[in-house]
């Protein structure tokens, strides 16, 4: 999943722009003069004054990006955020990869709650020279964001250069280039990834991520079942346990399952759960038999792409009439293919609907729904998913 990396912001006014091709040697070292004042008149604290001498820089010489972050960043002292944001766009526009601005727009942009913009200005500085000393990683993520997915693994294949054993970078460059995919995401991978998270994992994902799969499963589960308390209910991948809540009126006894004992720490300090299970969510949903009335899994197969093993373990686990609630990202097909499921570079699997329906069909399910739906968002978009419910056929 993508970090939102703001760089401070640049809030003292910075240097001299470099003279435009068709503008006067006289207007810019003019331009220079006022800018020198402003910054004094800034570092004074008089930002009216700051600003009237940044005005002037820029009307001798328009196109300086350097001016106009000047600008931006004494009305921004002056809590004039809307004359701030419009300089620093126009510093922006005047030099697309100038640092101070991006940076401080970025800053402004977060604190105003537009995280995808945000998000996607201070990525750009990020990448911008020099990158000596910058983490491969963040380095990887930040071009990832970009949509440079040619450029993020080329920093994954730097990591391993300096790490060539490291699992999660291996397979975090599998997901850039589509080479060698495999089935399911290493547990290597998922622990690390999970385990590193599990301390924020809630601020992150529902604050930043705006995930509601808790709310989707419960208004699923609203439609079919009764809330009378009298089911055996496994929480597959239950991480944190946000979705205890929501599956404990319908539990006579809930279990959780995650391969991530740092979430499964997390889940420990929340009320209902009768048992929590450290282990490989395939090989323990082989190990049951006709254990589970319901079996939940909230945005837990983005990490499987080839369903056939894990939907036949949820077959053995669940009882004659058994329910399976779940959630996935699908896939847009093209017309002239058909796709399965693909690992996508956000190192999460997406899967068609056709896919879906035929094995679980496979596997010995009757679809009873399956709806468009987005938990979580992408960069401040929804991403495309699907809600399912399935029952285990009768034989």
């Amino acid at each position: 999943m993508l970090l939102n990396m703001v760089s401070p912001p640049t809030t003292m006014p910075v240097g001299h722009g470099l003279p435009g091709p068709i503008e006067c040697a006289e207007r810019i070292s003019e331009a220079s003069l006022h800018n020198d004042r402003g910054n004094a008149l800034f570092a004074a604290g008089d930002t009216a004054a700051a600003v009237a001498a940044f005005l002037t820089a820029i009307s001798l010489h328009g196109s300086d990006a350097n001016l106009w972050n000047n600008l931006g960043a004494a009305c921004s002292r002056r809590n004039d955020t809307a004359a701030a944001e419009a300089a620093w766009r126009r510093a922006i526009a005047c030099d697309p990869q100038f640092a101070p601005a991006l940076q401080n727009l970025s800053a402004l942009l977060m604190a105003d709650g537009r995280t995808e913009e945000s998000s996607l200005l201070s990525c750009s500085a990020f990448v911008l020279p020099p990158l000596a000393g910058k983490s491969p990683q963040q380095l990887a993520i930040a071009y990832y964001r970009l949509g440079r997915i040619r450029e993020a693994a080329d920093c994954y294949r730097a990591w391993l250069r300096a790490e060539p054993d490291n699992a999660y970078a291996r397979y975090l460059l599998t997901a850039c280039t589509g080479e060698n995919v495999p089935a399911k995401s290493p547990a290597g991978f998922i622990k690390t990834l999970f385990d590193g998270m599990a301390e924020d994992f809630d601020i992150k994902l529902v604050g930043k991520l705006g995930y509601r799969g808790p709310q989707v499963i419960a208004a699923l589960l609203e439609n079919h079942l009764t809330a009378d308390g009298t089911l055996d209910v496994l929480d597959g991948g239950c991480g944190t346990g946000l979705c205890a809540p929501v599956l404990l009126p319908y539990a006579r006894r809930l279990t959780g399952i995650d391969l991530s004992p740092g979430m499964l720490a997390k889940a420990a300090q929340r009320a209902g759960y009768a048992k929590l299970v450290e282990a490989e969510l395939g090989a323990y949903l082989h190990s049951r038999h006709h254990d589970f009335d319901l079996i939940v899994m909230a945005d837990t197969l983005i990490y499987f792409g080839d369903m056939t093993d894990v939907f036949a373990g949820v077959r053995r686990a669940l009882r004659p009439g058994g329910l399976f609630a779940f959630t996935v990202e699908t896939l847009v097909e093209p017309a002239y293919t058909r796709i399965d499921y693909q690992l996508q570079p956000s190192s999460r699997y997406g899967h068609s609907r056709r896919y879906i329906a035929s094995a679980l069909n496979n596997a010995g399910f009757a679809v009873q729904s399956c709806d468009a739906v987005a938990t979580r968002q992408e960069f401040g978009q929804p991403e495309a998913g699907l809600v399912v419910l399935a029952r285990v056929l009768s034989h």
